[in-house]
C-alpha cells in the first residue's frame, strides 16, 4: 500500500505517512531559550487537520511562538472516564551536516520516514492525527470522551506546553483519568516465536542542575592552589565516573521477571553485563534504569588564556529512580565535596505505576491482534515525558505509541541521535493498533 496522495483523505494507514512526513518538515526546534522557530506552525497544522473532520480544537500559546493544540472527541458514554491522548511536536536541535538526509525534510525512502522527530515524537503524533481523523470521517464514536493534546516545549521540560496546560487550564483535562504517551509500546524481538512490546509505567525523575566553584582570580603565569577550574574539574571527574547503587524498582522487576521466562534463564539484578547484551540497541534504555545517574554536559570558566578566573560552572543531568530522591541528592553533594555549590535549573518528579487494568489489557489485546506473537511488558523510560505533568491532575500515565520494528533498527539510539528514521510498515501498525486499543479501551 503506497502513501496517499498529497490532499487526499483516505484511511487512517493511508496517510499516516504523510502526515508523519509534513510534520517533520515543519522545523520546531527547542533551543530551551525560545530561540527556536517556535510550535506555532505545528500547532496550527495539527488543528487544520482536527477541524477538517468537524472537532473544534484550540490553540493556547503560551509564549510567542510556544504553542500547543488541544481538542476533545465526544465519546459513546460520556459519563465515563475519559482518556487522554498526548503527544508533543517540538524536537531537539539537528546539524544537518552530521545526517544521511535533510533532518527537516521529511524524506521517504528506505521504507522508512527519515528526519528529526521521527521517533521522537512526530510519528506518534501523526498516528493520532491518523486515527482520530479516520474514525471521525467514518463516523465511529470512541467508547468514551477522548482528550487529544498535541503539546509544545516537551524537550526543554514542558514548561510552556503541558505543564502551563495544567497550570492555567486544567478544565481541559476534566474527567480525564488515564493517558498515554511517548516512548512505549515499541517491539524487542526475542526469537520468532515471541516479540516484545514494551509498555511504559514507569520513569525517573530529573535535576538539571548547575554545579558552582568559586577560588582564587589571578595571573595564569603565577602559582595558583585555589583554582576554580581545577577544583570543578576533580569534582567533575569524581562524578562522572562515579556509580550510584543498584536499586530494582517494581517496574524493572517486573521487565527482569519477563526477559528471565522469554530466555529461559534466571537473571541476577546484580550482574547485568549478560543480560543488557542480549538486549541489542534497547540495552541503553534499560541498563540506566538500575541506578540514579548523573551525567556532566556542559563546561564553562575562563575568559583569557593569561588569567586564572574566579568561577567555573558545570551543568549536569541528573536523574533518580521512583522512590530514591533524596538518596541521589545525598549521594550528589557527598560526591562532589564541599567545595560545590549545587543550583537547581530544572527538576520533576519520577513517577511509577502498576502494570495492570483494563487500560493495560486493551493495549495487550490490541498489540496481539496486529501480531500473534506479540506480549506486552513493563518497563522504566530512562528519561522524563510530559506524563509527570499530567500526573499533578490524578491521571494515570502510561507510555504507549506502538510500533512493530525490525530487530536490526537501533531504535534506542535515534532519540536524540542523527539519521532518526521510522519504518513506514510500522507507522501503518501503529495505526491500526491504536484505532483497536481505542475501541476497547
Amino acid at each position: 500500500m503506497g502513501a496517499s496522495e498529497p490532499g487526499r483523505a483516505g484511511t487512517g494507514e493511508d496517510e499516516v505517512v504523510d502526515l508523519c512526513s509534513e510534520l517533520i518538515r515543519i522545523d520546531t526546534s527547542n533551543y530551551g531559550d525560545h530561540s527556536g522557530p517556535g510550535e506555532r506552525a505545528a500547532a496550527e497544522y495539527v488543528a487544520e487537520k482536527l477541524a477538517e473532520v468537524g472537532l473544534e480544537p484550540r490553540i493556547f500559546e503560551s509564549h510567542k511562538g510556544r504553542a500547543s493544540t488541544v481538542a476533545r472527541i465526544e465519546g459513546e458514554d460520556r459519563s465515563r472516564p475519559a482518556l487522554l491522548i498526548h503527544g508533543h511536536t517540538d524536537v531537539v536541535p539537528a546539524n544537518a551536516d552530521d545526517w544521511t538526509r535533510d533532518p527537516f525534510g521529511g524524506e521517504i525512502a528506505d521504507g522508512c520516514v527519515w528526519g528529526r522527530g521521527a521517533v521522537d515524537m512526530k510519528d506518534m503524533d501523526a498516528m493520532t492525527l491518523a486515527v482520530v481523523r479516520d474514525r471521525l470521517r467514518t463516523g465511529r464514536k470512541p467508547p468514551r470522551d477522548i482528550v487529544v493534546a498535541f503539546l509544545a516545549d516537551e524537550e526543554a521540560g514542558g514548561t510552556y506546553g503541558a505543564r502551563f496546560l495544567v497550570d492555567k487550564h486544567p478544565d481541559l483535562f476534566e474527567g480525564v483519568t488515564e493517558a498515554i504517551g511517548e516512548v512505549g509500546g515499541f517491539s524487542f524481538t526475542v526469537d520468532e516465536n515471541l516479540r516484545l512490546y514494551l509498555i511504559e509505567t514507569a520513569q525517573k525523575g530529573m535535576h538539571w542542575m548547575r554545579l558552582t566553584v568559586d577560588g582564587t582570580a589571578g595571573h595564569g603565569s603565577m602559582t595558583n592552589k585555589d583554582n576554580a577550574i581545577t577544583e570543578l574539574c576533580e569534582a567533575v571527574g569524581r562524578l562522572g565516573r562515579h556509580e550510584f547503587p543498584l536499586r530494582i524498582t517494581k517496574s524493572v522487576r517486573g521487565f527482569l521477571d519477563e526477559l528471565s521466562d522469554a530466555f529461559g534463564v534466571e537473571l541476577d539484578p546484580g550482574d547485568m553485563e549478560e543480560t543488557l547484551a542480549r538486549l541489542g540497541g534497547i540495552a541503553k534504555m534499560i541498563g540506566t534504569t538500575l541506578r540514579n545517574t548523573a551525567a556532566p554536559t556542559m563546561l564553562g570558566a575562563g575568559y583569557k588564556v593569561n588569567v586564572i578566573p574566579g568561577q567555573a560552572t558545570a551543568h549536569v543531568d541528573g536523574r533518580f529512580l521512583p522512590g530514591y530522591e533524596e538518596e541521589f541528592l545525598a549521594d550528589l553533594d557527598r560526591v562532589l565535596g564541599p567545595r560545590v555549590k549545587r543550583e537547581s535549573l530544572h527538576s520533576d518528579k519520577a513517577l511509577e505505576t502498576d502494570f495492570d487494568g483494563k487500560l493495560v489489557e486493551a493495549m495487550q489485546s490490541a498489540l496481539r491482534a496486529e501480531d500473534p506473537i506479540a506480549k506486552a511488558v513493563p518497563y522504566m523510560l530512562s528519561g522524563g515525558t510530559d506524563a509527570k505533568s499530567f500526573d499533578d491532575l490524578g491521571i494515570r500515565c502510561f507510555g504507549f505509541a506502538p510500533l512493530q520494528l525490525p530487530p536490526e533498527l537501533d531504535f534506542a539510539g535515534m532519540f536524540h541521535g542523527v539519521d532518526e528514521r521510522v519504518p513506514v510498515d510500522g507507522l501503518r501498525f501503529g495505526v491500526r493498533v491504536l484505532d483497536r486499543f481505542i475501541e476497547n479501551s
